[in-house]
């Protein structure tokens, strides 16, 4: 099949999913009062449905062709690769617990003076949130702390909670088992290790300006029994990552060493484990059914033309090497207050932003960073993002008040990300 260069109709299952999904996920939360009903929307039928619609197209390419078509999208060496890397992270999350992540948290809670609690807060979340690879995870199990911390010190709830959202999303930009570093650098082809150094010294210095800015004198003492034990799957994890070991290595050193000293300890039977372990895994299906069905219908967009007709507009606004990473970043962003979930808008833009990369010469490796971290500053921010939800609902349930609009003038990190990647991209070449 011959492509057509340049056609803007090629986008239009891209258009279906984001009204389908944006515009249900906003009738459920606002108009119907659903709570968290932006999450009731099934994000695989709407997929489903944009597919539906680029099959519908080009009625001159049989369906059989288009079958095909897909098919060698979905084939892909990358998206393999991104599937089996989902459930091996699932399975070492389903191992290990949230007993063993709460170790690591009350460990560094007591290793840290006390009065440095809410700065305590950010850099757990940090440490916890790139040990484990989800911010989510991360939120769901330090907001409770911060919320004892903020009653026992009378800090600010709203600026605790942010500090913890904050250091969720510093390890969700930079973690090697998080699913939006996986799904970025294999999009674009390029070694986790060579995406981190150079994301490191974007997200470093944010982190820095912002535990320059939240740290504050209290009085207090926050401490909690812990298993010392259970923080070593996290620890080497985290250390096999930073080193450069294969990331399957690495996720199997976490699974065979958190299951060891589970069964061990005496935390865990052998039944539990093997349920956690599908439990976890389980829980990446929908992650890998997006990242099938977009690599499906992005193949197609594609063949179509419609990322031509894409490229053409972004050349036109953004001009120069520094325009197109501009341009990459705010693309990614654009999908991401869409879709409200960073790794189906890195997904989505992989393809998209690797000819942007072709074209303005751009590395790979810069390219997963700009994705990586530009899909993490929207999510850290949007109301409606799951961190957010997260974060509102664990504070509802112990009986404490907080809305999005409170904690989001509070979310240093993000804001202070933004700006880094931004003068990063102003001094490239310089």
């Amino acid at each position: 099949m011959k492509k057509e260069k340049g056609n803007a109709i090629a986008l239009l299952p891209i258009g279906v999913f984001l009204i389908l999904y944006l515009g249900l996920g906003i009738l459920f939360e606002y108009v119907m009062k659903i709570p968290m009903g932006f999450y009731n929307v099934p994000i695989v039928v709407a997929f489903l449905a944009a597919i539906l619609v680029a099959c519908l197209q080009n009625r001159e390419v049989s369906f059989d062709r288009k079958l095909e078509i897909m098919a060698h999208g979905v084939g892909d060496k990358n998206i393999i690769t991104m599937l089996l890397i989902f459930l091996a992270a699932g399975s070492f999350v389903g191992v290990v617990g949230r007993s063993s992540a709460e170790s690591v948290a009350y460990c560094m809670l007591t290793l840290i003076p006390a009065r440095f609690s809410v700065a305590v807060l950010f850099v757990v979340a940090c440490f916890v949130s790139v040990a484990m690879g989800t911010s989510v995870g991360t939120i769901t199990l330090l907001v409770p702390i911060a919320t004892a911390v903020s009653k026992a010190s009378g800090f600010d709830l709203a600026f605790c909670v942010a500090s913890v959202m904050g250091g969720a999303m510093f390890g969700d930009n930079l973690s090697f088992i998080s699913d939006t570093t996986i799904a970025a650098c294999n999009g674009q082809g390029c070694e986790m290790k060579d995406k981190f150094r150079e994301n490191f010294w974007i997200a470093f210095p944010a982190a820095v300006v912002t535990l320059a800015v939240i740290q504050t004198e209290i009085k207090g003492h926050v401490t909690q029994s812990y298993h010392l034990l259970q923080v070593l799957p996290y620890v080497l994890v985290l250390i096999g990552g930073i080193i450069g070991i294969n990331v399957f290595v690495v996720l199997l050193t976490g699974i065979v060493s958190g299951a060891v000293i589970m069964l061990a300890g005496g935390h865990i039977t052998p039944v539990e484990l093997l349920t956690n372990m599908g439990s976890g895994v389980s829980g990446m299906f929908e992650t890998c059914m997006v990242a099938i069905l977009v690599a499906a219908m992005c193949a197609l967009i594609r063949e179509y033309g419609g990322f031509d007709a894409l490229l053409g507009w972004i050349h036109k606004i953004f001009r120069g090497k520094k325009g197109g990473q501009l341009g990459m970043g705010l693309l990614v962003g654009a999908m991401d207050i869409a879709t409200a979930n960073n790794t189906v808008a890195i997904v989505m833009a992989n393809p998209i932003a690797k000819e942007m990369a072709q074209e303005y010469g751009i590395t790979p490796r810069k390219t997963a960073s700009i994705l990586d971290t530009f899909s993490c500053i929207f999510q850290g921010i949007i109301p409606y993002g799951a961190q957010m939800l997260v974060a509102i609902s664990a504070v509802n349930e112990l009986g404490g008040e907080l809305s999005a609009f409170q904690i989001i003038p509070k979310l240093f990190y993000p804001m202070f990300l933004l700006l880094a990647s931004i003068i990063t991209i102003i001094r490239s070449d310089l």
